[in-house]
């Protein structure tokens, strides 16, 4: 038996030191070298995997996408079966959680890079349409087992995309646990609850 290949796991440490080494001093600030640095090994080995900045930052950007996908996963993704379980992939999108997995400040810079770079803006909308379709997935499920009667699924996703979106943006300029962060958490998370249909409403 060969031996199995070391390209997937070393490509996704030096994606996960070049975070760190973003997260430290500035995705802007990053570099080949600077992750080489971080990981004691030379640029020539980065190198080997990235050939430049630009890719490593593609890298990145899928990386961003497993993170994100973390926080839908969490709990119970595709086994939506009751009220209860809806409003708790509700209240779980509009947690925060994503703090868990991946820095605000990371991820904003990377979200800048859309408006500069093609190959990025590509990425970033696939990345984008994939978080899509989990949530419109979700939903569908709730449709489908009688828990609403919303019938225009596509557009409540879009809907609610667009709440937990700029919630994030919104939130994280108070610190988790703030009053002023609940508080805009209750309201989000209401409104969004109040767009769902139920059979006895």
């Amino acid at each position: 038996m060969g031996r199995k290949s070391l390209g997937p796991t070393r490509k996704l440490e030096i994606i996960q030191a070049f975070y760190e080494v973003a997260k430290h001093i500035g995705l802007e600030n990053a570099s080949i070298a600077k992750v080489a640095e971080s990981m004691g090994i030379s640029n020539g080995l980065v190198m080997h995997y990235f050939n430049t900045k630009d890719e490593l930052l593609l890298g990145l950007n899928e990386y961003i996408l497993q993170q994100h996908m973390n926080v839908l996963v969490e709990g119970n993704l595709s086994t939506l079966k009751t009220r209860e379980d809806l409003e708790n992939l509700i209240r779980n999108l509009f947690s925060r959680k994503w703090n868990q997995y991946f820095d605000d400040g990371v991820f904003y810079s990377c979200y800048a890079l859309v408006y500069r770079n093609k190959a990025f803006n590509d990425s970033f909308k696939q990345y984008l349409l994939q978080l899509h379709e989990v949530l419109h997935e979700e939903l569908k499920m709730a449709y489908d087992h009688g828990i609403i009667t919303n019938t225009n699924i596509e557009e409540l996703t879009e809907i609610i995309f667009a709440l937990v979106d700029g919630s994030y943006y919104y939130m994280g300029m108070f610190p988790t646990g703030d009053d002023n962060h609940r508080k805009q958490q209750e309201i989000y998370i209401n409104h969004c609850l109040s767009l769902f249909k139920y059979e006895d409403s």
